[in-house]
């Protein structure tokens, strides 16, 4: 029995999703396009609306950004150290065990004050024993000087005799007591000699002992000890427990700042200059200086030239090996020389952070309206963390001193404390 006959040819499978999924899939595919723009939208958004943070300062006369050639601003600023101008480590003059040493880091001394002994017992007995042999060749003087006069008398004696009667006394008794009046005389010779050389033997003696007690060269104050008791100083180190100096002191009287000045700005700074001192300590506190003295050497490696600023406020506040910034004030325009060039651009100095150097060219970020604004300026050299702004600044700017890495143009941003 025969079926009807299919034809397979038109049997094929469906491949194509069912209508709903395309439409699932086209949704989901609308629904992520829209997410995208609007969190893209929101960014820029929140982006144009953000505000940073920053730091600035404004350019204007007697500030930190304040015009150089204004009388009573700071023409160069240079950063040092505190020094003493006088200041020694004290030694010992001979080698020698420690035995006291009764100051310490603080101390006050004067000019002469013992402030340590050595182990001095055999300088003592050779003292003692100088004294003995001065006082025994004294004795011994004083009885050859007796010896001689009586020599002398005896002398005299035999000569008014045999003047007055030839008879009763020889011209050979005469020249015996002549020689032994002259063998006296040599003897007490030899005798002041002696006593001498005891005297000096003595003093030599005391010298040594002498140099067992070490003083303080100069009135001032003890900065540290440099040994202890029980240690072996010398004058110069000779290794092992040897040491050298014994304490360091200085005249707290004599303080000032050595400072480097680069030598670009070094003709701004002369002898007797006005600046003003700010230790690292105490950043508030501003103190009183002159310049005391410009080094007439260059440092080839730095570039700079060192200058040193007596400090003229002095306080106890102040210590040697303190951080200094020293401002050297513009002096007044009073002569020719030193007079401003009429019509010359006025210049600036800025923090080294304010400044922005890229491809060559020299930029710095106003802020103008909360916004940033580039201004490209002619800078000089660094000098003590600040840079002189020659070009492109008028003053009474704003400029940005820190707060952002990457700037830009038009950036909104909010000052620190403002």
């Amino acid at each position: 029995m025969s079926g009807p006959a299919h034809d397979l040819s038109k049997l094929r499978i469906n491949r194509d999703p069912p209508p709903e999924v395309r439409r699932a899939f086209g949704r989901t595919l609308l629904i992520i396009g829209v997410v995208l723009a609007a969190a893209a939208a929101a960014f820029f958004v929140v982006r144009s609306r953000s505000v940073a943070t920053v730091d600035a300062i404004v350019v204007e006369g007697g500030s930190v950004g304040g015009s150089a050639a204004a009388p009573g601003a700071t023409a160069v600023t240079a950063n040092g150290y505190v020094v003493a101008r006088t200041r020694a480590s004290v030694s010992a003059k001979i080698p020698g065990r420690l035995a006291a040493l009764p100051v310490d880091g603080g101390s006050v001394v004067r000019k002469g004050e013992v402030i340590a002994r050595l182990d001095n017992a055999d300088y003592q007995a050779a003292v003692s024993e100088q004294q003995a042999n001065l006082a025994t060749s004294q004795a011994q003087l004083i009885e050859a000087e007796s010896e001689r006069d009586q020599s002398q008398r005896e002398y005299n004696r035999v000569k008014d005799i045999r003047a007055s009667n030839p008879n009763l006394v020889s011209a050979q008794d005469e020249e015996v007591a002549q020689n032994r009046m002259a063998t006296s005389a040599a003897r007490a010779s030899a005798a002041r000699a002696r006593v001498d050389a005891a005297r000096a033997a003595l003093r030599f003696a005391e010298a040594n002992l002498e140099n067992t007690y070490i003083r303080a060269p100069f009135s001032g104050t003890v900065l540290r000890k440099e040994a202890e008791v029980g240690e072996v100083v010398a004058p110069s180190v000779g290794g092992g427990l040897t040491r050298g100096a014994v304490v360091t002191m200085a005249d707290l009287s004599t303080l000032e700042v050595e400072v480097d000045v680069n030598e670009a700005y070094i003709g701004r700074v002369h002898h007797g200059q006005t600046a003003r001192i700010t230790l690292d300590a105490y950043p508030d506190t501003a103190f009183r200086g002159s310049v005391r003295q410009v080094v007439p050497t260059a440092d080839r490696q730095r570039a700079t030239v060192q200058v040193k600023v007596s400090i003229l406020d002095h306080d106890r506040r102040i210590l040697p090996e303190m951080g200094a910034r020293v401002d050297f004030v513009a002096a007044s325009p009073d002569t020719a020389a030193s007079a401003p060039i009429v019509g010359a651009a006025p210049s600036f100095r800025l923090p080294v952070a304010a400044i922005f150097e890229s491809g060559g060219t020299t930029t710095v970020w106003l802020i103008r309206g909360g916004k940033l604004e580039s201004r490209t300026v002619e800078a000089g050299p660094v000098s003590a963390g600040y840079r002189e702004i020659r070009r492109g600044l008028t003053g009474g700017e704003m400029v940005l001193t820190g707060g952002l890495e990457r700037p830009e143009q038009g950036m909104r941003v909010e000052v620190r404390g403002k």
